[in-house]
């Protein structure tokens, strides 16, 4: 029961993070980069206010991922670990996509 309850809070925590990253998003008057360390400067991007709207979608949608571990660990020890490893793997290669497609939409 222990292993569970870290677990949850261990998943939550990351969901917690990633739609607070996207909270930020939203509020910045400046691009937002991705974490891979390149900064985005303004005169890169078209339209500042939408391509932060749409980065801050895309990291909170990435933040389900997340939740639903979480919340899939009470339910039964096996999924949530599965839903993990699955927001690691595939959730990851599909929110560098999502940047992309973002980035290359905005881009001047």
């Amino acid at each position: 029961m222990a292993g569970k309850i870290i677990f949850c809070i261990i998943s939550l925590g990351c969901g917690v993070m990633c739609y607070a990253i996207g909270s930020y998003a939203q509020k910045l008057t400046k691009p937002m980069g991705f974490w891979s360390g390149k900064e985005v400067k303004p005169t890169e991007i078209t339209d500042i206010t939408a391509y932060n709207k749409e980065n801050a979608t895309m990291w909170k949608v990435y933040s389900l991922w997340y939740f639903a571990a979480g919340i899939a660990e009470i339910w039964n020890e096996y999924v949530g670990p599965v839903i993990l490893m699955l927001g690691g793997t595939i959730g990851i290669l599909l929110l560098i996509r999502a940047y992309r497609k973002i980035y290359n939409k905005y881009k001047a």
